[in-house]
């Protein structure tokens, strides 16, 4: 597609998992930077690896987005001029691509094993050196890399990158950025199965969408030296590049799952409004707003780029709930907060779940809700003593619940059935009486010894909220 002048933004999630909030927080900014100069917002899905990305991450993402009143204009649900929106259904678009770039001396093909470039590593390790790639192959006769692949050999295609010199590279909010070229490896950008890297397929797809302006997080700052250089050796235009601070934990650590909950199911499934959840993302990359309470139309409208600022905003689960709560009060009805709890705490599909595993302990509706509390309730804290593994003291206690976090967070099906198989298997592993870790894992998610199914239990309370009471359980006993 040729440039025009229409502003062009888009996001573009990878479906390896839940929705998380940083997807959520990038597609605002986006959505409202298209519709401040009228504009268009696209998302596409950059499913490029192929391992673990599913479908039913895909559509969980979109609905989420959707949820908190987020829409595109164009994407894999919508259509629109530029498809197919999925990485997966436009390989053929990049294997042309790579292939100019292997013709004009821009990229090269590399023979290097796995053992070669892990012994490299470690080489570089030991050494206290920068890792990644030598140049092993680029620095071979290509007639003899290319007589090896006749022979079956694999190979991966990597950019050439600068050997010398500095970069010079613009962002929006950070003006000019310097960095060495020997800070930058040569970066694979197809690998040995035919597929595109996230690197080649990114800047082909832009440039193909005629995005206009790439708004993304400052993780991605690392990867803009090979970005540009890539747009160059294909003789692309580029577009402006602006990278959003990082949303940060209280202590200034990158939020991530191991601190607080960061899935936009967690915040949905536990009754967090969407509207709030957008006004709370809105306040994170501004200093100071005069008032804290906005609409998505409001936010929109008052839109400027150049004012965000760089320190890193802080994700304080804290200033949401209270900002959560003035929603609730000021601005629902009390009829709409009667609809707000029958549709998210006491759902005929969230009940539905719950009562055929607790309809043979109840003989009265009191009973139900003493029994089955805390699949309503945030936290089901109790006294550490209980979270105990066997004999372990707590601090080995915690690290082998932090194992049992690991085993489930790999799932990519949260369903008893997987949990059953996955924990058993992990039992195997350790060696370890089932009794040990099943009676203090019912403990860390229901605070009962008594309560229905584990396995059936756990996949009705969700990853995410399993994931919130096990990291609970192992702060308890580190402490």
């Amino acid at each position: 597609m040729s440039k025009t002048s229409e502003i062009r933004v888009r996001i573009a999630p990878s479906p390896t998992g839940d929705p998380h909030v940083g997807t959520a927080y990038v597609a605002l900014f986006n959505f409202a930077f298209a519709r401040k100069n009228k504009g268009k917002f696209i998302l596409r899905i950059e499913d490029t690896d192929r391992a673990r990305s599913t479908r039913k991450s895909e559509d969980e993402i979109l609905a989420a987005l959707k949820w908190l009143g987020l829409d595109w204009d164009e994407g894999p649900d919508v259509g629109g001029p530029n498809g197919p929106y999925r990485q997966s259904e436009r390989s053929h678009i990049y294997k042309s691509y790579a292939q100019k770039l292997v013709d004009n001396g821009a990229a090269y093909k590399c023979i290097c094993t796995g053992e070669r470039l892990a012994e490299l590593r470690k080489r570089q390790q030991i050494l206290k050196q920068p890792t990644g790639y030598d140049g092993h192959c680029r620095k071979q006769n290509p007639q003899i890399i290319e007589q090896a692949i006749q022979e079956g050999t694999p190979f991966v295609v990597r950019l050439k990158t600068p050997l010398e010199g500095q970069m010079h590279m613009q962002d929006a909010l950070r003006g000019e950025i310097v960095i060495n070229c020997t800070e930058v490896d040569d970066q694979v950008l197809v690998k040995s199965d035919g597929f595109p890297t996230y690197h080649l397929a990114n800047v082909i797809d832009d440039h193909l969408m005629g995005i206009t302006h790439v708004i993304r997080g400052e993780e991605w700052i690392s990867s803009l030296p090979k970005h540009i250089l890539l747009y160059e050796a294909l003789g692309f235009e580029k577009p402006q590049f602006c990278h959003l601070p990082l949303l940060r934990n209280a202590d200034k650590s990158k939020v991530s799952k191991r601190k607080n909950p960061v899935s936009l199911h967690y915040f949905k499934e536990a009754g967090y409004l969407p509207d709030a959840m957008l006004n709370f993302l809105g306040l994170m990359a501004y200093s100071s707003q005069e008032n804290e309470i906005f609409s998505l139309t409001e936010f929109v409208e008052n839109f400027d780029l150049q004012k965000i600022v760089l320190g890193g905003p802080v994700f304080d689960v804290k200033k949401l709930l209270w900002l959560n709560g003035r929603y609730l009060r000021e601005l629902r009805s009390e009829d709409q907060i009667v609809t707000y709890l029958q549709e998210q705490l006491f759902s005929s599909e969230y009940l539905s779940k719950i009562v055929p595993m607790v309809k043979e302990r109840v003989e009265k509706s009191e009973d139900f809700i003493e029994y089955a509390d805390f699949f309503f309730k945030a936290d089901v804290a109790v006294a550490k003593e209980h979270y105990l593994i066997g004999e372990l003291e707590a601090k080995s206690s915690a690290l082998v619940i932090e194992q049992t976090l690991e085993v489930l967070e790999n799932l990519k099906e949260f369903s008893s059935e997987s949990i059953s198989g996955a924990l058993k298997n992990f039992l195997k592993e350790q060696s370890m009486p089932a009794k040990n870790l099943f009676m203090p894992l019912r403990m860390m998610v229901s605070g009962k010894k008594a309560s229905p199914p584990l396995f059936d239990t756990m996949a009705v309370l969700g990853k995410e909220r399993c994931r919130t009471r096990l990291r609970a359980a192992i702060n308890a006993l580190k402490k």
